[in-house]
């Protein structure tokens, strides 16, 4: 079972009482998981776990040691309080020390949902066969990854500060191949409310792709028009609203940069069109009540139609630089400031171009251009005087994130749409994306 407000209150309190550090934050959380994996047509595991821990982090004499357990009876407790006391003891001063906080006013967000946490087991077997079903009658290989999880949890501090919050998650990934493994087709979908999550068209869309792409043909790497559907967007920036970090910019090592310990804070780095921001109470995407540092969360715009708005100072930071501290973003939301576009409008828009469904094993090859390099994947197609021609083999890309983005590059911008990064992470909100130039490097053999 998750833990109530009331437990977690409990065992924080508890835990900063067996301290007699000189400043102190304890944290307790519990989880639950469930997962259906599946195969070749055929269901392989359905499993369950639940757990608990806690962390207590610690200053004695300016120095800090933190600890942690999976165990929440007195004795344990008492044990990891020990353990970070002895680290703290023994630890070189903490440079970036600020005092824990005081008591803080959060506003909740409706990121809980009882259904997804509860799911019935029976429902997602049903759900699970009616993918399986539809894949044996396209005549397709399915696998795929039905996950749920719910935690709730929770933090105190010496100086009086308390948070709690609980949220939900599900999700479902759909792999689909055709029997010769030349053409494999992808959709993923995630939401907090498993009532809004679709399985059947992830599992069509998947199938969809794997069956349109049969027969790709190779043709040269270059610098392309491109259409990004969701999942590519997602891929590339599904994280990109986290990277919006005052300090990194400040010491030159971000994007945001300028010569001289400057930023381009203020300056139009991106189209016009780009508009980038968090919004903990949006109702498709909620987020944390808290954001970086136990501050209570807030709607920050990022980059307010193509100008960079809001730089994020964590509490050190804004101390070191005699500011006030921003809350930082809980969730990404990526939307247009123009006209908003369909997927078939972009298609129907474009002389020559490629439509990417996705990106695969993307890594990062400079952090001061915003610069990646990964594989397309499950889906790539030519699309020649406004209608698709013809299926592709895969490319590899490198790209800037902040040149894709730039003025001038970004043509057309879709509806944005709950989606999570097919290599992991939690989702946000992203459009349809149709763009000018985007630099393939090399052709790639994969599927």
């Amino acid at each position: 079972m998750l833990l109530t407000e009331q437990e977690v209150k409990g065992l924080t309190e508890k835990i900063l009482s067996f301290t007699k550090a000189d400043d102190a934050s304890a944290s307790v959380g519990s989880n639950k998981q469930s997962h259906l994996r599946f195969a070749a047509n055929n269901v392989l595991t359905s499993g369950s776990r639940e757990t608990r821990s806690a962390n207590v982090t610690v200053w004695i004499g300016g120095k800090r040691g933190s600890a942690s357990t999976n165990d929440l009876d007195d004795d344990s407790l008492k044990a990891m309080v020990q353990q970070a006391e002895k680290i703290a003891r023994n630890a070189p001063p903490d440079r970036e020390y600020v005092p824990t906080l005081g008591r803080q006013t959060y506003k909740p967000t409706n990121n809980y949902v009882e259904a997804t946490a509860n799911l019935s087991l029976t429902d997602r077997a049903k759900q699970i066969g009616a993918v399986l079903s539809e894949c044996e009658k396209n005549k397709v290989i399915g696998a795929g990854f039905h996950s749920a999880s719910s935690q709730s949890g929770g933090s105190s501090t010496k100086n009086g500060n308390f948070d709690y919050d609980r949220s939900t998650g599900v999700g479902l990934s759909v792999t689909a191949r055709t029997p010769d493994g030349t053409s494999s087709g992808y959709f993923l979908r995630s939401h907090n409310d498993i009532a809004k999550l679709d399985t059947m068209r992830i599992a069509r869309e998947s199938i969809r792709k794997a069956v349109e792409g049969k027969g790709a043909r190779a043709i040269d790497p270059g610098i392309y028009t491109v259409i990004l559907e969701p999942q590519a967007v997602a891929d590339l920036l599904g994280g990109f609203g986290f990277g919006f970090n005052a300090r990194s910019a400040e010491e030159g090592r971000s994007v945001f940069s300028a010569p001289g310990g400057k930023t381009k804070l203020g300056e139009r780095i991106f189209d016009e069109k780009v508009t980038i921001y968090s919004d903990p109470w949006n109702a498709e995407l909620p987020g944390s009540q808290s954001a970086q540092g136990g501050i209570p969360a807030e709607r920050i715009v990022m980059v307010n139609k193509g100008v960079l708005e809001t730089l994020t100072y964590n509490r050190f930071w804004a101390k070191q630089k005699d500011k006030a501290p921003t809350p930082g973003p809980v969730n990404t939301i990526f939307e247009s400031s123009g006209p908003v576009s369909t997927l078939e409008q972009m298609i129907k828009a474009t002389d020559r171009g490629i439509l990417v469904s996705r990106f695969w094993y993307i890594r990062t090859t400079d952090q001061r251009t915003a610069s990646s390099t990964g594989l397309t994947r499950d889906g790539v197609w030519w699309i020649e005087n406004g209608k698709i021609a013809y299926p592709l083999k895969n490319f590899r890309f490198n790209q800037s994130t902040v040149k894709m983005l730039a003025p001038g590059n970004v043509l057309m911008i879709g509806k944005p749409e709950r989606v999570g990064s097919s290599e992991g992470g939690g989702g946000s909100l992203l459009p349809a994306l149709k763009l000018k130039e985007f630099n393939f490097t090399s052709q790639s053999e994969a599927v």
